[in-house]
């Protein structure tokens, strides 16, 4: 069987307050996007090893053992008695992006093998099983919008649809480590709520929807400061760096033309 696990967009990002954990609670609007990786998991009578694992597209680093897919294969297993697995992995979804690439690829592979081999394991079930592969791997579930609290795995589904709108996504070949991100945030609880902030027309996001990570990581890469500039300057409507980078989005009514570094990732879609 094939799924083909989705990145997701932050649409704001506001650092609520610090825990006593040393985590954050957090406030965002997790929306899917169309970028796809694609992930397969085959009954195999051939091998004597309880999965065997392989990739291609963007090159995984790391062992086998630690990818995430397999870590959800496992957690799955802890619940239910599974046959041998031939597991392929085909990455398209930059890493490092703010886009949940591999979060998705967990999630997805629970679902996966609960549909494919009828486990009937509930959705609560299958986001408490996400929740412990990251933070924002429980939304992967149901792959719906979601406005997210918690250090993102609060979540409860919202009406907000972009269908029609164009989207451009933009990773520069920069790397934002999240402790650099929350360099320079000051927790700070937000005053309206995202739910409502979102009723706005969008192109009156930009003066209330806000990312709290972009003044640190702008500051230090000044580069993805400048694509968010560009994207406005070619007439999206609302743009914003998505997570904690280092990928920036812009949401246009048509499709933008932009001229972009060769080294750049870049994906446009209509929604």
């Amino acid at each position: 069987m094939i799924c083909y696990p989705n990145a997701k967009i932050n649409i704001g990002l506001n650092v609520v307050e610090k825990r006593s954990d040393g985590y954050h609670n957090l406030e965002t609007i997790f929306y899917p996007i169309p970028l796809c990786d694609a992930l397969e998991a085959v009954h195999t009578s051939e091998d004597k090893e309880p999965y065997t694992f392989s990739s291609s597209g963007i090159k995984i680093d790391g062992k086998d053992e630690d990818n995430i897919c397999i870590k959800a294969l496992h957690l799955i297993k802890e619940h239910c008695q599974l046959p041998a697995l031939k597991i392929h992995l085909h990455k398209l979804i930059p890493f490092g992006a703010g886009l949940g690439g591999g979060s998705a690829d967990g999630a997805f592979m629970l679902n996966l093998l609960n549909k494919e081999f009828e486990l009937k394991l509930s959705d609560e079930i299958l986001q408490a099983m996400a929740a412990q592969l990251g933070a924002d791997c429980a939304v992967f579930i149901k792959n719906k919008p979601a406005y997210a609290t918690g250090i993102g795995d609060v979540l409860q589904t919202i009406d907000l649809n972009l269908s029609g709108y164009y989207m451009a996504l933009i990773k520069p070949p920069i790397h934002v480590s999240t402790p650099d991100a929350y360099q320079g945030v000051i927790p700070t609880p937000s005053s309206h709520p995202l739910t409502e902030l979102i009723k706005l027309p969008i192109n009156q996001w930009k003066h209330h929807i806000k990312n709290d990570f972009e003044a640190s990581v702008f500051k230090k890469y000044p580069e993805i400061g400048n694509i968010k500039m560009q994207l406005y300057n070619s007439g999206a409507q609302y743009a914003c760096m998505s997570g904690s980078g280092s990928s920036v989005f812009g949401i246009f009514k048509e499709e933008p033309q932009l001229k972009v570094k060769p080294d750049y990732f870049t994906w446009i879609k209509k929604l």
